[in-house]
This record gives structure tokens, sequence and C-alpha cells, in this order.
């Protein structure tokens, strides 16, 4: 079974992603610097894992990318979940709980597993174009759902940064 040749540290690397994305599963307040960093690195996982899986092909990273983009576009055409607001002096958001995050990790995660078992079972599915393209899919999806989350809260922040504040004048 795949299981028993799987690195220790794998394990570790679940329970982190298990951990940050159950997090999420309550409200919170988060800023626009941990709003940025882990979707960045959620994509850059998803292209490691396409880099790990085919290497530097040109076709894979086209697909992925043509996924990552059409995702990204979906989700900035989204609404917002409603309770999400940005507070300006503070410079954070105030998130409503989400399962959304920790499908999307344990997703990148499943996959990686995945492909990584599937390859190493059988090394000659990296030369069949189906499996890449499926594969390339699926990561340049994940990495677009991420993105596109965090540039659907970077441009709430913008639009309430640049809006008038309103003011009360000053009793006398």
């Amino acid at each position: 079974m795949a299981i028993q040749h799987t690195p220790t540290w794998v394990f570790g690397v679940f329970l982190l992603l298990l951990t940050l994305g159950s997090r999420q599963l309550l409200p919170s307040k988060a800023g626009l610097r941990r709003l940025t960093i882990l979707p960045l690195g959620m994509a850059g996982w998803s292209a490691y894992g396409l880099v790990s899986a085919f290497g530097d092909t040109p076709a894979s990273w086209g697909i992925w990318a043509l996924a990552a983009v059409t995702m990204l576009v979906w989700v900035m055409q989204r609404p917002l979940p409603a309770g999400v607001r940005f507070d300006r002096e503070q410079m954070a958001f105030s998130l409503p709980g989400s399962a959304v995050p920790l499908a999307l990790m344990m997703g990148i995660f499943i996959t990686k597993y995945a492909v990584g078992v599937q390859l190493a079972m059988q090394p000659q599915l990296a030369h069949r174009a189906g499996f890449a393209v499926a594969v390339s899919l699926l990561y340049g999806a994940f990495a677009g759902i991420f993105l596109g989350r965090s540039v659907r809260l970077w441009t709430l922040a913008l639009r309430t940064s640049a809006a008038p504040q309103l003011t009360t004048p000053l009793a006398k």
C-alpha cells in the first residue's frame, strides 16, 4: 500500500494544512499580509506539484495558466460572502467562517499526494497527455480559486480605503 512508503514529513504537512484550514471554519479577523501570503503559498504549491509531476513542460504550464486565469476571473465575479468587512483603521478584515479554504487546501494536498503515488507506481503516466491535462487543469483551478479569493478581498480593501470617510462635526 502507498501510505507505507510515505515520508513522515508528508503527515506533518497534512496536519499543518488541516490546522490552517480548520481555523478558518470560525469567524476571524485577518490582515492583508495573511490574506496575501497564504493564497500565494498555495498557488506556489500548486505550481510545484505541476513541476514535480511534469517538469517544465510548456503545454502543462499553458493548461495550468489557462485554468488559473479562468478560475480567478470566475471567483472575481462572485459576490463576497455575507459578513465580510474591511476595517481601514485596523487594515484588517472581519471574515465569516468558511469551509472553502480547508477544502481547497485538502484538495491540493490530496491531488499532490495522489499524483505522486500514481507516478511512483506508474511513471509512464507522466507522458500520457490525458493525465497531464487533467492534473494541470486541477492544479491551475486550485491556484486560480485561491488567488481570486485574495484579489477579491484586496479589491474590497482598496475600494474601502478610497471611499471618503464620514466624520461627525465636533461638539462645541
